[in-house]
């Protein structure tokens, strides 16, 4: 894939409006939202994805953007170096300072090797699970210089495999489709064992949730199975069992795994059988919210509770409604801990707050008819590194309470 735009100097100029913030913007800020960029006709016929000389109201260069007319994010900084060619080299260079963090951190090669602009690498999100890299390119020139991308990850971490994953929510506000691919290697034909915290996980790269697993909660299942040893476990949410496994991996006595997916249940299945300890664990399909309350109604109880949701406010139009069903998740599984239990709730919502999303969770557990003392509070894992900047980077929390 050609990008249809040019990748090196002298690019075309764009430009701030005068009552633009370019303090914030020369001191680390990553976006140039559509009300704050002069959008004139040479502007807005600038293919998606275009490299631009971002300039201040007073002319002054600030730095290499991309630029998408079509996205309310319509520019991203690239480079704050006027003259930077993003190119194959360039993204090499962005990509080893992100695989140097990552092998000083996890012993094996399971972990997110890219966090957009957490690792000033704008709207790419790059999963390695061994051999094989999954990468999501949520922006156009990302998208435009997908093959480009893939050869840099190849030469930088020696893998074999590039797929190419297409269903971030993202990519629909960036105007871009929903075809996913293999760019380099051949596409797996099985379920990928991934090695975290003691347990096997089974990941399907190419049909399941986003990239095949979830790896910003490893420090919070971490956090969890130290609690579960001669335990019982419930995973609300479970996916492929990620909370679950972890725990079993540390010695709990027993396992359910509640998620709407048959797939991913049957992934846990496999994940359970893969460390040999499917004897201890069972998996119920259905809705979280209609197996909670049936759980009640049976008198369920367990010694730790984890829910983890998937995003309720995934933005700020949703805030409301997504902090009413973080509360309804509390007050369902709050009578479901056993007395002096943990409950375990997670937000993966940029747009609900720590504190939004601790105040809805202890109104629910209030509501549920149960009392909490906060011991916990996790976040994401080092392979998802924030921009202090940019909010939406930090968008995973998880509150442990014991009831």
């Amino acid at each position: 894939m050609t990008a249809p735009f040019s990748t090196s100097p002298p690019y075309p100029v764009v430009r701030l409006i005068p009552k633009a913030n370019a303090r914030a913007i020369r001191f680390g800020a990553p976006w140039v939202y559509a009300n704050e960029l002069v959008t004139d006709r040479r502007t807005r016929a600038l293919p998606p994805g275009s490299f631009a000389t971002l300039e201040d109201s007073a002319r002054q260069p600030m730095g290499v953007v991309t630029v998408n007319p079509n996205s309310k994010i319509i520019a991203r900084m690239m480079d704050q170096d006027p003259a930077a060619e993003i190119n194959q080299d360039w993204i090499e260079t962005r990509l080893r300072r992100a695989l140097a963090l990552r092998e000083r951190v996890f012993d094996e090669p399971f972990y997110r090797l890219v966090h957009a602009e957490g690792d000033a690498l704008p709207g790419v999100v790059i999963d390695r699970f061994g051999d094989i890299c999954v990468l999501q390119p949520n922006a156009a020139w990302s998208d435009a210089m997908a093959d480009t991308i893939a050869a840099a990850i190849v030469a930088v971490t020696g893998v074999k495999t590039v797929l190419k994953n297409a269903s971030g929510r993202t990519r629909s506000l960036e105007g871009l489709d929903a075809q996913d691919a293999t760019l380099i290697g051949e596409t797996p034909d099985a379920p990928v064992p991934v090695r975290m915290n003691g347990a096997t996980y089974m990941a399907d790269l190419t049909g399941g949730q986003k990239t095949g697993i979830f790896y910003d909660q490893r420090p919070n299942h971490a956090f969890a199975a130290g609690l579960a040893r001669g335990q019982s476990v419930l995973d609300v949410f479970s996916h492929v069992g990620g909370f679950g496994l972890a725990a079993l991996a540390r010695g709990a006595e027993s396992l359910v795994c509640v998620d709407g997916s048959a797939p991913a249940l049957d992934l846990a299945q496999q994940g359970g059988k893969a460390m040999g300890m499917a004897d201890r664990m069972e998996t119920r399909q259905g809705d979280a919210f209609d197996t909670l309350t049936a759980m009640a109604q049976e008198d369920r109880r367990f010694d730790v509770v984890i829910c983890d949701p998937p995003a309720f406010a995934p933005a700020k139009p949703a805030l409301e409604a997504g902090l009413r069903a973080y509360e309804r998740i509390a007050r369902l599984a709050a009578p479901l801990v056993a007395e002096g239990g943990i409950l375990g709730l997670c937000s993966c919502s940029h747009a609900a707050d720590l504190a939004q999303f601790r105040t809805a969770c202890v109104r629910g557990i209030g509501r549920g008819g149960r009392r909490a003392s906060l011991i916990h509070t996790g976040f994401a894992g080092p392979d998802h590194p924030q921009l202090p900047q940019l909010a939406e980077t930090g968008y995973l929390k998880a509150l442990f309470f014991q009831l």
